[in-house]
């Protein structure tokens, strides 16, 4: 470590800092461990469940008012979806395009335009664009973008 100053208030004012430091990563590290301990839980929650005792998920919704356990997301079967769409985004030399997405994709903006799975595979080979690191359409059209 640097020489330390040789005044009491600087180094007070030091040592207030570097406490307030080890507050604040102590706050950061219970919360990870935290977090740990949640995917550890549902990791092995998803190991136990196995192919055999799945349940399709209920389309209604529970009214109990515990919150029901997450399950496996609906498919876009399952949601009635086909479609992609292509996310603008706004530049000063006007609207450019800047995403695929499913056309359910709830993380588009209101700026968006439908296209068909072929123009959303041609899309993704773009270098300018990106697929939706949320709905995926990339998976979903069974292309690699790497």
């Amino acid at each position: 470590m640097n020489e330390l100053p040789p005044d009491p208030a600087r180094l007070r004012a030091i040592l207030g800092y570097l406490e307030q430091q080890l507050t604040e990563e102590e706050t950061v590290i219970t919360y990870l461990r935290l977090q740990v301990e949640a995917v550890r839980h549902a990791l092995t929650v998803a190991e136990n469940r196995g192919p055999a005792n799945t349940t399709p998920p209920s389309p209604h919704r529970t009214t109990s008012a515990a919150p029901a356990a997450l399950g496996p997301a609906p498919t876009r079967a399952q949601r009635q979806s086909t479609g992609f769409m292509i996310e603008q985004r706004r530049t000063p030399t006007g609207p450019q395009e800047a995403a695929v997405h499913l056309d359910d994709c709830t993380m588009s903006s209101n700026r968006t335009h439908p296209v068909s799975p072929q123009d959303a595979r041609l899309a993704l080979t773009d270098a300018q664009l990106e697929a939706c690191q949320f709905c995926r359409p990339d998976t979903e059209l069974g292309i690699d973008v790497a």
